[in-house]
């Protein structure tokens, strides 16, 4: 199941801040698993980071990670139980914070969001 396309990983993680050291664990370990480039890893962690506290901060309940390698990379999902959507705001040089989802936009190939019953799921995709 080395490279097997249609292979993916699942965690559920409580909204709290160790929950971005276990995403980025599932990532590193799925990565590695899958045989993807460290280059690749290192950014889907990145990215994974920021979908997972976003999730913690601004979603509701329980997240869900799924992770999948697809045939040119890998696609990290985050389900968080809140309907409100994630935006890409301009950067404010004075803030700390409110950068997450542009870092996300420059790591992956494509993100998005897609509603469903239970709130949301934030995506992005990276390409090896």
């Amino acid at each position: 199941m080395l490279n097997d396309p249609l292979a993916e990983v699942r965690v559920t993680l409580s909204a709290e801040g160790g929950s971005c050291s276990r995403a980025r664990q599932v990532v590193r370990d799925a990565a590695e698993t899958w045989g993807l480039s460290e280059d690749l890893a290192d950014d889907a962690q990145l990215v994974v980071t920021e979908l997972v506290s976003n999730g913690i901060d601004h979603g509701e309940g329980l997240i869900t990670l799924t992770v999948s390698r697809k045939a040119d990379g890998m696609l990290v999902e985050v389900h968080d139980e809140s309907p409100k959507q994630p935006q890409v705001r301009p950067v404010d040089p004075s803030s700390a914070r409110g950068r997450g989802m542009q870092l996300v936009q420059a790591l992956s190939t494509r993100w998005g969001t897609t509603p469903d019953a239970r709130g949301k799921v934030v995506w992005a995709e990276l390409k090896a």
